[in-house]
């Protein structure tokens, strides 16, 4: 791999981790300040807002700049509402609303670096390394979301939630400097109006339908899935064993993502996204374990073989954008991607209650696993999808867009 991406691995890795130490300190700090679940919550509630109102203009200016620009500048107001949020804590004036305003601060910028960071990757490597860097990149991030989580739990256990709070500020630090090292540039069109640029990145996923079925497929994957990723904690503690067996599933998901980023190293199939969709039908499997046998075993070895799938299937998509999407609307087409998927996992997780207390836990498991495997079916009745083969070749810039063409692609 090349020297940009080593440094983009590098930035980004550490940046993973800072998350897990934020994520931790955060309900610790807010618990300790004499706030509750409910405080807990509108902090939350802020953050995913402030995301889903980014996210395509995020995407937008990806396109329109260099992408590790956005990068830096997300990186730095991240780093500073960590900061922020380290300083009200360790000062001893907890304020929600204070709190609430840095974490919108830091998740909206968040909503403009992931677009940039798709539109990055496929700069720094050949076309034909792009699945390689792909599971690279996410082999390194699942291996991040366990053990960042698990550090920042000792961290903060012995040093409080302030330090918490002050790696990851650092690590955003970090990552501002990997990014401002990374030399590769591109060249951008001439920009035009907001709304037509993003018109035109969901033209881009109209006009293949490969594209278009796999992000509604996706956005109700993920309304099922949230619904699934609330019940299965709760059965995780109240069925399998309590705190020590909810530990041991997530330890178990984390290693099936590694599993399915290092078969994507490795396994490189020419109809790569029919072959990630077929592996995304592993996920029922892992919620129906929930149902029967219903023993940690079985749940434990579900999840391994679910998230081995869910890590393969991500790994086949992003790739599949890469190779088929022109790159200067690539940041917009994964922003429209990102949204769908912002949007339909709170709503999952807002019915998982209502649903449970209506019709029972496993009624509802049952429910999800076939809506899941019903999203997972649906792409592979696409020919687009089944036929798609993998690209070695750099994609040419899309086509300009006449002013009505390109407004006729803004969804109503």
């Amino acid at each position: 791999m090349s020297r940009d991406f080593r440094m983009l691995a590098l930035g980004q890795g550490l940046s993973w981790l800072g998350n897990g130490f934020q994520t931790v300190a955060l309900a610790v700090a807010i618990l300790l300040a004499g706030g509750g679940a409910g405080d807990l919550g509108l902090v939350m509630a802020a953050s995913v807002v402030a995301m889903l109102a980014g996210t395509l203009f995020g995407g937008v200016w990806a396109d329109r700049m260099q992408p590790q620009r956005v990068m830096v500048v997300s990186d730095i107001v991240r780093a500073a509402a960590a900061t922020g949020i380290a300083l009200v804590f360790g000062t001893g004036h907890y304020a929600l609303p204070l709190i609430m305003v840095l974490a919108a601060a830091s998740a909206g910028a968040g909503s403009f670096f992931g677009p940039a960071f798709t539109s990055l990757k496929p700069m720094l490597v050949p076309a034909d390394q792009r699945q390689s860097a792909n599971a690279t990149l996410s082999l390194l991030q699942t291996s991040c979301a366990v053990l960042g989580p698990a550090l920042g739990g000792l961290v903060v256990a012995r040093f409080g939630a302030t330090t918490g709070f002050t790696v990851n500020a650092i690590s955003f630090v970090v990552s501002t400097v990997t990014a401002l090292l990374i030399r590769v540039r591109v060249t951008r069109p001439p920009r035009e109006g907001m709304l037509r640029e993003l018109g035109a990145g969901w033209l881009e996923i109209r006009r293949r339908d490969w594209l278009l079925v796999g992000v509604l497929a996706a956005t109700v994957y993920h309304i099922a899935n949230g619904v699934v990723l609330v019940l299965v904690q709760v059965l995780a503690i109240e069925r399998l064993g309590g705190a020590s067996a909810a530990g041991l599933v997530a330890a178990a998901e984390g290693l099936g993502g590694v599993i399915g980023a290092a078969v994507g190293m490795r396994f490189k199939p020419r109809r790569l996204l029919r072959a990630g969709w077929l592996t995304l039908l592993l996920m029922p499997v892992w919620v129906l374990v929930y149902v029967w046998p219903g023993v940690l075993t079985a749940v434990a070895a579900g999840a391994v073989v679910g998230y081995a799938g869910l890590a393969f299937f991500s790994v086949a998509w992003d790739t599949a954008l890469q190779d088929h999407i022109p790159h200067d609307r690539l940041a917009r087409v994964a922003s429209w991607d990102m949204l769908t998927s912002f949007l339909a996992m709170p709503i999952g997780n807002a019915l998982a209650g209502p649903l449970a207390s209506a019709f029972g836990y496993d009624p509802v498991l049952m429910v999800c696993a076939l809506v899941l495997l019903g999203a997972g079916i649906a792409p592979l009745t696409v020919v687009g999808t089944r036929r798609l083969v993998r690209s070695t070749v750099e994609i040419a810039p899309a086509p300009r867009q006449s002013p009505e063409s390109a407004e006729a692609g803004v969804p109503s």
